[in-house]
């Protein structure tokens, strides 16, 4: 019984991860920021249902594989996000900055 509460406990948990990254994916600004926003919330997503996953099952060969799975997942998604990220840095993607609003530059800039 206390086993099924906390594997549902971790499967809401990557419900809610999936809906932060699909919000962010959404509303960040470059391609940067959202690769970030959908490798971080795929790869918790992800892991939170392993892990609810390990809890659901009984002992056995199964847990081994997802094991398995869970450290593949680990290395494996990262390295994919960074693959990624390098690639756009390398065809010239530019990251977003957000323009400098207040304080002394905009003065200074208004008065020449």
């Amino acid at each position: 019984m206390i086993l099924t509460i906390v594997a549902w406990f971790f499967f809401g948990l990557a419900i809610l991860f999936s809906i932060a990254g699909s919000v962010g994916i959404l509303v960040l600004p470059d391609a940067y920021s959202r690769l970030q926003a959908a490798g971080l919330s795929g790869s918790t997503a992800v892991i939170s249902v392993m892990i609810g996953s390990l809890f659901w099952v009984e002992p056995g060969p199964l847990t081994g594989r997802l094991l398995v799975l869970l450290f593949f997942f680990l290395i494996s998604s990262p390295t994919a996000s960074h693959i990624v990220g390098r690639y756009a840095w390398r065809e010239g993607q530019v990251p977003w900055r957000r323009p400098v609003r207040w304080g002394r530059r905009e003065a200074e800039t208004d008065n020449d």
